[in-house]
C-alpha cells in the first residue's frame, strides 16, 4: 500500500464516502448521523451509498476467504470514485485499510483493492490527521474515560487523535484507566467461540472503568461499546457509555448505548 497517498493534502472540499458499518447500521444509527455532522462540519462532501454492506470481517477473520471476497467487492463498488472512504470503525477501517490487499492477492481486484485501502481511514483519525481538526464547538460536562479498541489502536495506530479532539469538549473533564489498551475482550465472534474468557476479560476491563471515578466511557468502536455497556449494567453501574463520535457532535439527546429510548409526550 502506497503510504505516501497518506500524507498527501486533500482536496479543497473532498467528496467522502461514509462506511457506515453494520453494527452502526443496525443498532446505533445516531453514529452514522455524528459522523456525517463531523464531516461536514470539517468541509467534507459526504455521500452514502446505499449499497454497501458489510466489510466482510467476520467471514475473513473465520478463514472463509471465499465469502469475505464475495462480500468486499460488494464494498470496492459501492465506493468506487470517491475521494476518502471514512468508518466511524477501526475494526471495520482495518479491516478494508490493511486486510483487503491481502484478500485480494493475485486477484483480478487486486490494484482496485490496494487504491480503496490507500484511501480509507477510521473516523476520528481522518478527522485529525487529515483534514487537521484540533478542536470541535460543544459542550458537555462530564468526567469521562476512552477505552483504545484493539484494532483502532494496534492496526491503525490511533491514540492520541480521539483524546486530542475530547480535550476541546467544554465541561469534559478526560481521566485515563488503568490498562486503557488492554482488549475489552469482545473481539467479534471470539466473546461466541470463547465466552468464558471474553467474560473474564470484560469484567477485569468493567473494574478499571468504575475505578477511574468516570461517569462516562467512550471508545471508537460499537462491538467493543456493546460488550462493555452490557457487562456494566449487569454489575448495576451507572456509567453512561457512548461512541466518542456522539460525544464529539454533542448527541446529549440520545440515550446513552444500552439505555431505553426516551419517550416523547404526546
Amino acid at each position: 500500500m502506497a503510504s505516501e497517498e497518506h500524507s498527501v493534502a486533500p482536496p479543497k472540499m473532498p467528496r467522502v464516502g461514509l462506511f457506515v458499518t453494520c453494527l452502526v447500521d443496525l443498532f446505533r444509527p445516531s453514529i452514522g448521523f455524528a459522523a456525517v455532522k463531523l464531516l461536514e462540519d470539517a468541509g467534507c462532501s459526504v455521500v452514502v451509498p446505499s449499497a454497501q454492506t458489510c466489510c466482510g470481517q467476520p467471514a475473513y477473520n473465520s478463514g472463509d476467504r471465499k465469502d469475505a471476497r464475495g462480500v468486499a467487492r460488494t464494498v470496492l463498488r459501492a465506493f468506487r470514485g470517491l475521494d476518502y472512504v471514512v468508518a466511524p470503525s477501526g475494526s471495520c477501517a482495518g479491516m478494508i485499510r490493511e486486510h483487503y490487499p491481502k484478500l485480494f492477492a493475485g486477484e483480478p481486484e487486486e490494484a482496485e483493492a490496494e487504491a480503496l485501502a490507500s484511501r480509507t481511514w477510521e473516523l476520528i483519525s481522518f478527522l485529525a490527521d487529515v483534514m487537521k481538526v484540533e478542536r470541535v464547538e460543544c459542550h458537555w460536562p462530564a468526567r469521562a474515560t476512552y477505552h483504545d479498541s484493539c484494532s483502532g489502536l494496534r492496526e491503525l495506530g490511533i491514540r492520541q487523535q480521539p483524546r486530542q479532539l475530547l480535550g476541546s469538549v467544554e465541561g469534559l473533564e478526560l481521566v485515563e484507566m488503568a490498562e486503557a489498551e488492554v482488549c475489552c475482550g469482545f473481539g467479534g465472534t471470539f466473546c461466541v467461540k470463547y465466552p468464558e474468557i471474553s467474560d473474564s476479560i470484560v469484567s477485569k476491563k468493567a473494574e478499571n472503568i468504575e475505578n477511574s471515578g468516570a461517569e462516562l466511557l467512550m471508545a471508537g468502536d460499537l462491538g467493543c461499546l456493546m460488550n462493555m455497556a452490557g457487562k456494566l449494567q449487569r454489575r448495576g453501574s451507572r456509567v453512561e457509555v457512548r461512541h466518542v463520535a456522539e460525544v464529539l457532535a454533542g448527541q446529549q439527546e440520545e440515550p446513552a448505548i444500552g439505555e431505553p429510548a426516551k419517550q416523547v409526550a404526546k
